[in-house]
């Protein structure tokens, strides 16, 4: 029997992206990197990618095995805008950890219920127990970007949220939580070719929603709250480290390396590890925006 695919597109309406870039998308090789601003003119090739990701899994099946005999929380965070490549990173994360010890929460629009709780409530439940690993494919920062950007909260809410998450990663990190604060960021050229890219996917339309579609008109206002969350919560006790996503290989393989290196369990291989690339990763500010030589 044939079967015929069927699925509805979700156009990616005109204007928002000008003919000489969706010229340059559409007549760029899916290897090429478009942004001028990312270090990097090309992707890294797949068979040094998967040489690099196996010897970091087995390092992360190590972290794994000291969180669960010594009782250590690690919570990481993982926000950016819409197609930065959250989530797969956390899926190769992981891809080999033990799922009763590693558990990925990603939330739906609240509840009826948990409109009328708390804001951090339903986040909090959520968060690891002793021997635990936690991801957040996004988390209560949603009211720091995404929320006030469209409507969904209030900026007297907005204005509260500020104060209060700081104060709240104090409690965690005092209270023994290990925790990480990723922002993925994503070029607008390379956010714009994966939203078409999606659009055009049978498989990978789910992954495009409306928001999605209007957030690409409002690039200015995402980067204006992003700006202001940075200042109120990149704290010493939580900083945000950043990530350039434009390859998600090379951004995956960062993260994983900036985690190891900055946990100390028994037997770390150093020289496994490595050193994330600081053109990929790091603080607030120290990220390198320039264009390099190197065309792997």
């Amino acid at each position: 029997m044939v079967v015929t695919e069927r699925h509805t597109a979700l156009p990616i309406p005109e204007g928002l992206i000008s003919d000489e870039l969706r010229s340059r998308i559409e007549h760029s090789s899916r290897k090429e990197l478009i942004s001028e601003t990312y270090p990097y003119p090309r992707k890294m090739g797949r068979a040094q990618y998967e040489a690099e990701k196996r010897q970091l899994q087995i390092e992360l099946l190590q972290v794994q095995r000291w969180v669960k005999e010594t009782g250590q929380r690690l919570l990481l965070i993982f926000e950016g805008r819409d197609a930065a490549g959250k989530g797969g990173t956390i899926k190769r994360f992981n891809e080999h950890l033990n799922p009763r010890g590693a558990r990925v929460v990603a939330l739906d629009k609240p509840t009826e219920t948990e409109r009328g709780q708390w804001f951090f409530q339903r986040y909090i439940q959520r968060l690891p127990t002793a021997g635990e690993m936690v991801f957040f494919d996004r988390s209560w920062y949603n009211r720091a970007v995404v929320e006030p950007v469209m409507g969904f909260c209030t900026p007297e809410e907005h204005r509260i949220f500020l104060h209060q998450a700081p104060l709240l990663e104090q409690m965690l990190v005092e209270s023994g939580i290990t925790l990480f604060k990723f922002w993925f960021s994503v070029s607008r050229e390379e956010q714009l070719r994966r939203f078409l890219s999606r659009s055009q996917d049978a498989l990978k339309q789910w992954k495009l929603s409306p928001v999605d579609v209007e957030s690409l008109g409002r690039w200015d206002d995402y980067t204006a709250v992003k700006q202001s969350m940075f200042e109120e919560t990149d704290t010493a006790w939580s900083p945000w480290t950043v990530v350039r996503s434009d390859d998600k290989k090379r951004a995956r393989l960062a993260t994983m390396r900036y985690v190891l290196t900055r946990l100390s369990y028994p037997d770390k291989k150093e020289d496994v590890i490595g050193v994330p690339d600081p053109r990929i990763i790091g603080r607030r500010g120290t990220v390198y925006f320039g264009r390099a030589t190197e065309t792997n």
